[in-house]
């Protein structure tokens, strides 16, 4: 058996966009990706555009990735992540239909609480990860990857269908909402000037609807993947334009792209579905019980300035300290089994 490690590389080679086999020239098949509310807004701020899991999203701004990366460690930015499948299940059975789908105890979230778990098949293996909220409106809020939005949908389609002709009270929505990531140990302050809503009532991995910005009908929870303190807003797609605009008026605040976005989710420690964990990866291999022979996730840390990956090893070789071998094209150099995150986490926590 393997075991999911972070090991810390020291040698040295250029920054630069990170796993590149994610990102492709928009110019292959720009007609036919999907876009997002914001895409108009991405073109004007001087987004480089690039395909992602069938959408066209910015890989960088005007500023260079590391200075994206560093600018959310120590201010804050925003994120387009509007191509993620949010989903509404509604109905008497909805917990019922969850439970039959996930790991984790959906019965026992706390209303506005949401959790991270995920759809796992048959053989264990993980067919995407998602979060789940209970909220107090009396449905549940999943959100989960563009990647596997096709799956998944169907996933959760089938299991309606079944249960409905079960006679189980249960209903599924997508919502067309657009999703926005402020991230960044600044973020709660730049948002609190256009909430009503006192912010330091809400923790990591709550959630509550709101006005913000003068946008009504907006579900702000305390969530991201970047290992900072900061927010995910689901806003009507008529309105997404307008908030991100309200938002990029204070100095705080800076746009960033897909590129940052990797690298401050690998310092942090978290999987990315189809590199570090898939179908053929269970959750304690992948550490999500709480997920390098192979490696599956590597680059330059901008905060560390060291190379950081994640990847498996046998057990014998998981301990902390041990040192390894791993080819970097085509090249063998030393590296160090460290522990994860590399970057220690800022999430907000009610003392």
């Amino acid at each position: 058996m393997q075991r999911a490690v972070s090991v810390v590389a020291h040698l040295g080679f250029r920054l630069q966009a990170f796993s590149p086999d994610l990102y492709r020239p928009l110019s292959f098949a720009q007609d036919v990706l999907r876009r997002t509310p914001l895409y108009d807004f991405h073109l004007v701020h001087g987004g480089k555009m690039v395909e992602f899991a069938g959408w066209s999203l910015p890989v960088q701004y005007r500023d260079s990735h590391t200075d994206s990366h560093l600018h959310t460690r120590q201010h804050c930015s925003l994120f387009d992540v509007s191509h993620m499948l949010q989903t509404k299940i509604c109905g008497s059975d909805r917990v019922k239909l969850m439970e039959s789908l996930v790991v984790g105890d959906i019965a026992e979230l706390r209303p506005n609480q949401g959790t991270l778990s995920l759809f796992t098949n048959e053989a264990g293996g993980i067919l995407d990860d998602l979060i789940v909220t209970n909220t107090s409106q009396g449905h549940l809020y999943v959100v989960s990857n563009a990647g596997c939005w096709e799956k998944d949908l169907a996933l959760m389609q089938d299991k309606v269908r079944e249960l409905q002709n079960q006679g189980r009270d249960v209903g599924l929505e997508v919502l067309d909402n657009a999703l926005l990531a402020l991230q960044g140990p600044t973020a709660a302050q730049v948002l609190q000037a256009g909430v009503a809503d006192d912010l330091r009532k809400l923790p990591f991995m709550t959630s509550a609807v709101m006005e913000v910005f003068g946008v009504s009908g907006c579900r702000v929870t305390r969530c991201g993947y970047t290992g900072e303190d900061g927010v995910e807003i689901s806003v009507p797609a008529a309105g997404a334009v307008h908030l991100a605009t309200a938002l990029l008026e204070n100095p705080e605040v800076k746009l960033a792209g897909l590129a940052a976005r990797d690298s401050l989710r690998l310092e942090a420690g978290l999987c990315l579905y189809g590199t570090d964990i898939d179908e053929h990866t269970t959750p304690v291999e992948g550490s999500l019980s709480w997920t390098l022979g192979t490696v599956t996730s590597g680059c330059p840390s901008p905060s560390l300035k060291k190379n950081v990956a994640m990847g498996y090893v046998p057990c014998e070789y998981s301990r902390p300290g041990t040192k390894l071998m791993v080819e970097v094209r085509r090249k063998q150099q030393m590296a160090v089994v460290s522990k994860m995150p590399f970057v220690p986490t800022n999430y907000y926590t009610l003392k």
